[in-house]
């Protein structure tokens, strides 16, 4: 069975990150998926333990980081955040796709783990919309939006990092980006070797 790609999704908060995963899973990709971060932040209105994130206390997260359970963790905000290493690496061996969706720290760690991983950095059109979409969130109050537009230019200062730069000026075409940067991983040699080489041998013989 051929083996899955790993991606890394990264991006100041409000540049839609989370809006254009969950409209490429809903495309039914079925050798896509996202991967579930463990969190002790709060639980916002409308989310769903075990679907948006895994909520838990500071402790049993600690606990799990401890084990060695996580593939990566960061702090955010005073906020943990932390990626399951087994779940990841038995997807990958299913021959699933893994999109984590991480902070560039969380994403510069996994770099370190596991090869290949494709590297993704979300981008904004400009800071005033980035703020404009902070604030319509609804959310969070003024100086938190400050916090968070300062966090923002430190996270776009490591957009280098990564293989892919998607600006989301446009939701569907940066969502036709996020497309065909999948697909293109998909069609490289590497990965057509594992998922046809029966056929490429059949082709020489």
């Amino acid at each position: 069975m051929a083996r899955g790609t790993l991606y890394t999704i990264s991006a100041p908060s409000g540049a839609g990150k989370t809006s254009l995963v969950n409209a490429l899973l809903a495309d039914g990709d079925n050798a896509l998926c996202v991967s579930i971060s463990h969190t002790t932040r709060t639980m916002r209105p409308g989310e769903q333990n075990g679907v948006n994130y895994h909520f838990v206390s500071r402790e049993q997260f600690q606990s799990m980081r401890n084990a060695g359970d996580f593939l990566e963790s960061a702090e955010v905000f005073g906020n943990l955040y932390g990626t399951s290493r087994i779940w990841v690496q038995e997807q990958l061996d299913q021959g699933m796709d893994v999109i984590l969706e991480i902070d560039w720290q969380g994403a510069e760690q996994v770099r370190k783990l596991i090869k290949p991983v494709k590297s993704i950095f979300i981008l904004p059109p400009s800071l005033p919309t980035l703020q404009e979409r902070l604030t319509g969130r609804g959310q969070d109050d003024e100086a938190t939006i400050s916090g968070r537009m300062q966090l923002a230019k430190n996270e776009i200062s490591h957009y280098g990092e990564a293989d892919y730069l998607v600006i989301n000026d446009q939701f569907d075409s940066a969502l036709d980006d996020l497309r065909a940067i999948i697909r293109a991983a998909r069609l490289e040699r590497e990965q057509q070797l594992r998922n046809n080489g029966a056929l490429l041998q059949d082709l020489l013989a």
